[in-house]
């Protein structure tokens, strides 16, 4: 019998052709094969492969905890705390101006170019109120969303700004239902509106 060729142990002899893609590989052979090629090469030399080094075990990182393993990763991290400690600062200084209502109010008219007082102070300070819980939760719950998209390992930049919009417009509705709740005041400011 020929180097190329092997007997089937089958009746007498049979001879058929060397395996080229292992087809009568052993399922040791196989797995080894597809793993590392220079297995591969040791089998076709007729060399018995050798045994693969088992890699140090690698300290493992806190549970829970993705680091960020690429330089997009560490950027999207940057970005979002960016984001989020842009949001908290300006979700205070809008706190407090909101729990001063008729303050508040009096200058976003004197930033449209209107002298107006506002009046309506119970409903301000509870709409005022309002807006800034708003404020608060609508920041805290952003902050939440974000810290676990984080620690998945995923992109969180988009979290900070949806929330933000988000919040924005719930706490703008709020506002809007103090400024409607005075007449004398929304009509010096309609009254201010070219026609």
């Amino acid at each position: 019998m020929s180097d190329d060729s092997r007997s089937s142990g089958e009746g007498g002899g049979v001879e058929r052709p060397r395996p080229q893609y292992g087809e009568y590989a052993t399922a040791e052979e196989q797995r080894a094969r597809i793993q590392r090629p220079e297995v591969t090469e040791a089998l076709d030399a007729g060399v018995a492969p050798q045994p693969q080094p088992q890699a140090a075990p690698v300290a493992e990182a806190p549970a829970g905890f993705v680091a960020p393993a690429t330089r997009g990763a560490r950027v999207d991290r940057i970005v979002t705390f960016g984001l989020l400690f842009y949001g908290l600062f300006s979700v205070v200084t809008t706190i407090v101006q909101l729990l001063n209502f008729p303050e508040y109010a009096e200058r976003g008219a004197q930033m449209l170019g209107v002298t107006a007082t506002f009046t309506n102070l119970s409903a301000g300070y509870v709409w005022g109120a309002a807006a800034a819980l708003v404020y608060g939760v609508g920041w805290l719950l952003t902050a939440v969303f974000t810290w676990r998209r984080l620690r998945r390992g995923r992109v969180a930049f988009w979290i900070p700004l949806v929330g933000s919009v988000a919040t924005a417009l719930i706490a703008g509705i709020c506002v809007t239902m103090a400024l409607v709740g005075d007449a004398t005041f929304m009509s010096a400011i309609l009254d201010s509106v070219p026609n």
